[in-house]
């Protein structure tokens, strides 16, 4: 069995979610939002998130991590912090020996909803019923459990086999 963390980064909220992959059956094995204030500094916020998600990943012991790529953002500044906080995730996860993937935006929409362009409320209404959850999760934790979801339909389904069969891992 598989444990994939899956990330949403956010300079405010940093999502996350954890998805047990046994074959084709997905679990949430938790999920939550890292929050960061407002009044902060930059390099106070990027030491949170980075803490909160070693402390998930030493908790946990994923076997991958899965990190929303930006492709884009309303302003040049919204992609600078993206872009640090994405950093900070990813150096979380393979200080702690845990393999990182990315993907886009599109791409998990499209795992997990069937629609690349679906809006955030019908991701999150799919995640809450692939991974049988009571309720929606919150957003930004939605977000992370659909990231996780992608990389399990990437790493385990069709295209993995096609990129394993062509010499190239997913």
């Amino acid at each position: 069995m598989d444990l994939i963390l899956g990330i949403d980064p956010g300079s405010r909220a940093t999502g996350f979610g954890l998805v047990a992959v046994d074959g084709t059956r997905f679990r949430c094995l938790g999920a939550g939002v890292l929050r960061t204030r407002a009044g902060w500094d930059l390099a106070e916020r990027l030491h949170r998130i980075h803490e909160g998600l070693v402390e998930v990943i030493r908790r946990h012991r994923p076997t991958a991590a899965a990190v929303e790529n930006v492709f884009q953002a309303r302003n040049p500044r919204s992609a600078l912090l993206l872009g640090h906080v994405r950093g900070v995730a990813i150096l979380a996860a393979v200080r702690e020996g845990i393999p990182v993937f990315e993907y886009t935006p599109t791409q998990v929409k499209q795992a997990v909803v069937g629609y690349g362009r679906a809006e955030k409320g019908q991701v999150q209404h799919m995640v809450r019923l692939l991974l049988n959850l009571e309720r929606r999760p919150p957003q930004d934790a939605a977000d992370a459990l659909g990231v996780a979801v992608c990389h399990a339909n990437f790493a385990a389904g069709p295209l993995a086999r096609a990129a394993q069969q062509a010499g190239r891992a997913p």
